[in-house]
């Protein structure tokens, strides 16, 4: 399987965002990229079906339409921590199925672009979190870092976390969270010297990013390839 996992520093870092700056991206080097969001939860009904925002938005995004079901196959309404939804739908989040849906995008792609939930930790369920999803689906992954206060001690657990588990961290994107940062390029610079993975974009704060907003400040040329 090829593409990147997309995690985050935390809940509202820029995830989405940042995905689909990365398959505008990807695109625009003539690929076909699926992007994924195998667990969601803040879901509404939708023709008799949940659905997520940022799931559709990622579905619209791509290079082909795609049954909204392998996009999303864990969606759950309440906007929750996803392992608690998951328990209050009766519901259990098992790898196998998340695979067999990447699986099925990925023989029609070139390369997928996985959206995390929340941050690297995030419990799916009482042995599964986050961190085991893009080692399951063999991924590397990017890490989105969401630029406000407190983004240092958030990126750096998250890094720690990262490499314990042993997945390849290919890049990471420093998202402009809070435009009033105090000392925001020293943030930066610290942030550059203690990742050991290249910064694929500054993005700054946008009102209503979309795709074409954000793919302008990703980097083409240090955007990994695909694995």
């Amino acid at each position: 399987m090829k593409g990147l996992f997309i995690t985050g520093t935390d809940t509202g870092c820029g995830k989405t965002c940042i995905s689909l700056g990365l398959l505008q991206r990807y695109q625009q080097r003539g690929l076909r990229v699926q992007g994924m969001k195998p667990v969601a939860s803040g879901c509404t009904l939708r023709a008799g079906r949940w659905e997520n925002a940022d799931a559709r938005q990622l579905l619209e995004q791509s290079s082909q339409p795609m049954p909204y079901d392998w996009v999303n196959p864990y969606a759950f309404a309440p906007a929750i921590a996803p392992h608690l939804a998951a328990q209050q739908a009766g519901v259990r989040i098992e790898l196998a199925r998340i695979r067999s849906c990447a699986a099925q995008l990925a023989q029609r792609s070139d390369g997928l672009i996985v959206e995390g939930v929340g941050g690297w930790q995030v419990p799916l369920g009482p042995a599964l979190s986050v961190r085991d999803l893009p080692r399951a689906l063999e991924l590397p992954v990017v890490l989105v870092v969401g630029m406000r206060l407190g983004c240092l001690n958030h990126a750096l657990l998250s890094l720690e976390s990262i490499d314990r588990c042993r997945v390849p961290l290919v890049g990471w994107v420093a998202n402009t969270l809070d435009p009033k940062m105090a000392a925001f390029q020293e943030n930066l610079r610290t942030l550059q010297e203690r990742i050991p993975a290249p910064l694929l974009g500054l993005v700054p704060w946008c009102v209503q990013p979309d795709g074409k907003t954000v793919a302008q400040y990703l980097d083409p040329s240090a955007l990994p390839g695909f694995r």
